[in-house]
């Protein structure tokens, strides 16, 4: 999530002529990661009801926000990533404020990684999880210094392995759901699950490349950003529901910090062989999404802030290491940090530049929503109110 690396995809032979399907996997392929593992703990905290509620409440708030990214995309010449847009339509403060929610959103993904790692491998194979966290880090980060990345072709395969893997986990473990871990609310945490689901959602950074992917195509533009918006949704639905069913927040509750993963939990209280496969799975998604999320940071601050390669790359790797080493905080508390906070940076920067664009874009979009001002304001007050609340109870 928040930004991928730099670069036009070309696409030849089926690709080109299913680039609409293309282009909806690329979008899913940003929004479907490691951030799912954190949504069923969430959602087990306030109650199957209100996690419901969150889901489609900020599932439909990010389509519109990915409607906006690609009407702003559209009206404006020329290719830009998102703080390009940012700095065209708000001025030197939108592109910085783009840049912070970039640097918390990717820190905070990094050190969830490096956590949920060490505790992924604790479980397959035994062992201290500081140690594995450690040794996932210096592999990772040695294959970030010397710029190796997965092609688009091998995303698209890692999207599609996470939603047979979210099936599959359905369709194993659908029996063995206790429905009163369904039943009960808990409404002094109705606001819990809003950081982590915010987190797995969102998508915006995509856009520009979908917009790039159609670029003899833009028409489909909007279609496709329907279709990768919409389908996390109902996959984020099925997963926490079976997982929840399955493990309940007693379960949860009795697990470490850093063991609320669902793959986790899916392992000590449901069956192992399934559990295994989603365990080596979610490592390797965590693995990809480390490599995607340090290379963009690597670059913004190359490219963006004019730091040589190795000084960029220390500060890209260094903070996140320091942060889960000192076990400053858990896999599921950083991630809903990194979602309420930067995620919501992100949606008031782009409410306010889908504004200025209707005004100043300088062509014509292949497709415009209409968006009331009652309702941006709404949703900018629904951003500031959850930075506010997770800055809040991060801090108390």
């Amino acid at each position: 999530m928040f930004k991928r690396g730099r670069g036009k995809k070309e696409y030849k032979g089926f690709f080109k002529k299913h680039n609409l399907w293309v282009a909806s996997a690329t979008l899913m392929g940003t929004i479907v990661g490691a951030g799912v593992l954190g949504i069923p703990y969430a959602i087990a905290q306030s109650g199957l009801l209100i996690g419901i509620i969150h889901l489609l409440i900020l599932g439909f708030t990010i389509l519109i926000l990915h409607l906006c990214i690609g009407e702003i995309a559209l009206r404006t010449k020329g290719t830009h990533q998102l703080s390009g847009y940012m700095s065209k339509y708000l001025g030197k403060p939108g592109k910085y404020f783009m840049m912070i929610s970039m640097i918390i959103g990717i820190y905070g993904a990094l050190t969830a990684y490096i956590l949920g790692e060490g505790e992924i491998f604790k479980i397959i194979t035994g062992g201290n999880p500081f140690l594995y966290s450690l040794l996932f880090f210096l592999i990772a980060s040695a294959i970030l210094y010397h710029g190796i990345k997965a092609t688009g072709r091998a995303e698209l395969a890692v999207t599609a392995l996470m939603i047979i893997t979210i099936f599959i986990i359905g369709a194993f473990a659908y029996d063995k759901i206790n429905f009163a871990y369904l039943t009960g609310t808990h409404v002094k945490n109705f606001f819990m699950p809003y950081g982590v689901i915010l987190f797995a959602f969102v998508g915006t950074a995509a856009i520009p490349e979908i917009r790039a992917q159609l670029s003899k195509d833009r028409q489909k533009l909007k279609k496709a950003i329907i279709i990768g918006s919409i389908i996390p949704i109902l996959l984020y639905l099925i997963f926490a529901i079976v997982v929840v069913g399955v493990v309940g927040l007693a379960n949860f509750e009795s697990l470490g910090p850093n063991e609320r993963i669902a793959t986790i939990a899916l392992s000590l209280f449901s069956a192992p062989h399934i559990a295994l496969f989603a365990n080596i799975f979610a490592a390797f998604a965590m693995l990809t999404s480390f490599l995607g999320l340090g290379l963009a940071l690597k670059e913004m601050y190359i490219y963006d802030c004019g730091i040589n390669k190795t000084t960029a790359f220390f500060l890209t790797v260094s903070p996140p290491l320091v942060i889960a080493l000192l076990g400053l905080t858990s896999f599921i508390t950083v991630i809903a940090f990194a979602g309420a906070v930067a995620g919501g940076i992100d949606g008031i920067l782009i409410m306010l530049a889908y504004w200025k664009a209707k005004k100043k874009g300088d062509r014509k979009p292949e497709y415009s929503i209409k968006i009331s001002r009652t309702l941006t304001a709404l949703l900018i007050l629904m951003f500031a109110f959850g930075i506010i609340y997770q800055l809040f109870i991060t801090l108390i």
